[in-house]
């Protein structure tokens, strides 16, 4: 998972006897960043839920009202559209991370996220590790079929 990343600075024998308190220092900051992203995640997941929610509760309510109808279906097929790109972006962005994570990891006496990130089999097995984003990217997938299904009921009970 580290391989070809580089992280710039200087060596420990240049940055001098602080160099190992530094490092471990950035290294609780970094994880905390990724924390900090994994949590800007779950409220991106939570706002759309609700929002999505929300669509749905108005269809119900106006779908005798059809353009109103066939908008709610549109903006539904759209956001969830965009909540399915923001998952990948914010997967994108851990993964990015996590091989700094890794990297630092290096310059430390031990490494707990390679060493767990090997013994879930590098997220090659799914019997020991199956990533968030896998059933998480379902959410939006599921929404944007039933958004879909909306519109084929509006247009089939479209009166003008």
């Amino acid at each position: 998972m580290t391989e070809g990343i580089h992280l710039p600075g200087t060596t420990k024998d240049k940055y001098g006897s602080d160099y190992q308190s530094h490092c471990l220092e950035i290294y609780k900051l970094y994880v905390e960043s990724s924390d900090r992203i994994s949590n800007r995640r779950q409220s991106a997941n939570s706002f759309f839920l609700a929002l999505n929610s929300a669509l749905i509760a108005s269809f119900s309510y106006v779908q005798t009202i059809s353009s109103f109808a066939f908008a709610i279906c549109f903006a539904g097929m759209i956001f969830a559209w965009f909540w399915c790109q923001l998952i990948k972006s914010y997967k994108d962005m851990n993964f990015a991370k996590f091989k700094i994570i890794h990297e630092i990891e290096k310059l430390l006496p031990i490494s707990p996220y390679y060493g767990e990130w090997e013994a879930a089999g590098r997220g090659e097995k799914r019997e020991l590790y199956l990533p968030l984003t896998v059933s998480e990217r379902y959410v939006p997938l599921i929404f944007f079929v039933l958004y879909a299904f909306m519109l084929i009921f509006a247009l089939l009970n479209y009166e003008p």
